[in-house]
């Protein structure tokens, strides 16, 4: 049985500048995203990669075309239509954390869910709950301050599968953190979406962080070259990515 379509782009094309003096950054992508898919998308600088997230999780409008999110056309929607569904369906994963310093790490994890009014018990749980997968029980009454980088990323991630979204976006999730973090982040990452908690598209410029997605879309000159997708082995997929890497002749850092 087929997995339920959650994003679906269409004939997506996005420009900067004015007419005549026009720079052309995607050029016309199509490509569907399914329930508890785990798709990485990487290319070499001016590809078009952060054009392409800014587009996907409404932060920018397209030049032309669609993109659905579980059938609703997001560039025909008001301002108030879109906040509401950055809201309810979609969760963010930045580079930065984005965490306010002002707040524990519990409220900080819980902060989405207290802005739609849910109990402050309810909140509790399923912060503990997340808390837990993510191995950060113990942190919840420590302010950012007091955390790690890893231990701050684990708890943005926390923060946008609090509210169970249909989508996670995540830009450069481990683009400030050292090896042994990253790697952390990304079982995690790799676990919640093998037990179908979340769907993730991913932008990064790093291969090991490529390799725990199911596929990979190599953008280029704001077009898909090619998708790679995971065979058994993450090294394989590794080794299968650095190849295509070289044969593109290009540096994706």
């Amino acid at each position: 049985m087929s997995e339920k379509t959650i994003l679906e782009v269409k004939n997506l094309f996005k420009n900067y500048g004015t007419k005549g003096f026009q720079t052309n950054v995607l050029k016309g992508l199509n490509f569907a995203i399914h329930e508890h898919d785990f798709i990485a998308v990487m290319g070499p600088s001016g590809s078009g990669k952060t054009t392409l997230m800014n587009l996907l999780s409404t932060i920018d409008k397209p030049t032309q075309g669609a993109i659905f999110l579980e059938g609703k056309d997001l560039t025909k929607l008001k301002n108030k239509e879109l906040s509401k569904i950055r809201k309810e369906k979609i969760g963010f994963i930045f580079q930065d954390y984005n965490l306010l310093d002002t707040m524990t790490l519990q409220d900080n994890i819980a902060l989405p869910l207290s802005l739609n009014g849910v109990s402050s018990t309810e909140c509790i749980q399923k912060v503990e709950h997340l808390a837990k997968a993510f191995g950060l029980k113990e942190h919840l009454k420590k302010y950012p301050y007091q955390l790690s980088g890893g231990q701050k990323q684990r708890g943005a991630t926390c923060r946008a599968l609090i509210t169970e979204p249909k989508i996670i976006f995540a830009d450069e999730p481990t683009g400030a953190l050292d090896s042994k973090s990253s790697h952390d982040l990304l079982e995690c990452l790799k676990q919640v979406n093998e037990k179908g908690q979340a769907t993730i598209l991913m932008v990064t410029h790093d291969t090991f962080s490529a390799s725990y997605a199911k596929e990979v879309y190599i953008l280029s000159d704001g077009t898909i070259k090619c998708k790679l997708t995971k065979g058994q082995s993450r090294k394989e997929f590794y080794d299968r990515i650095i190849e295509m890497q070289t044969s593109m002749g290009s540096d994706f850092s």
